[in-house]
């Protein structure tokens, strides 16, 4: 029986959106799944890189938006440096990441956005990580104070995390980088 294509419009789900936000054409994506080879943390969730690109060329919508993979990921680019198409799925993460928070969409067991909050307004108001306030500002969005706090002293000891935020940073860059964002969120 032959397969009968109707000329209409295909729902786009939320594709155009991510490429709105990330400047991320996906559609580009040959399904080869390097990045998904290389990822180290799409062992530990349902989705994987690749199969969240061909869920969103498919037409996925919004469910796509409750994956725990949009918040269990790194960020590491792993996934970009292996990709023969040059897709910078990191910035894909933090685009599903913006539309989840926008939506109020289901947040996935653990602290993974309140972790993801913190470190980012860390970079905003020191110009990176600043590792020792990060942590005292998810010990109290925790509530957790004393777990894990007689690992500090030798962290500190061994150089791990700096008492002081690091002063190399270029703040004025980082915050035009911020505002920019802040703006295209708005459109």
């Amino acid at each position: 029986m032959p397969i009968r294509i109707k000329k209409e419009a295909v729902k786009r789900g939320i594709i155009n959106r991510v490429k709105e936000i990330s400047g991320i054409d996906i559609n580009t994506c040959l399904q080869c799944k390097k990045c998904t080879n290389g990822c180290p943390v799409s062992g530990y969730t349902a989705s994987s890189p690749s199969e969240v690109i061909k869920k969103l060329q498919l037409g996925a919508g919004e469910e796509l938006l409750d994956s725990e993979i949009i918040w269990t990921c790194v960020s590491c680019a792993t996934c970009f440096s292996r990709c023969p198409m040059e897709i910078d799925m990191a910035r894909v993460m933090d685009a599903l990441r913006v539309m989840a928070e926008e939506t109020g969409a289901a947040k996935p067991d653990g602290n993974m956005p309140l972790m993801n909050k913190i470190l980012l307004g860390t970079i905003k108001t020191f110009g990176r990580t600043y590792d020792l306030g990060a942590m005292a500002l998810y010990k109290a969005g925790t509530a957790s104070y004393m777990k894990d706090m007689d690992k500090v002293p030798m962290i500190l000891k061994k150089g791990k995390i700096a008492l002081l935020p690091s002063q190399g940073a270029d703040k004025k860059i980082v915050k035009q980088i911020f505002n920019h964002l802040e703006k295209a969120r708005k459109k």
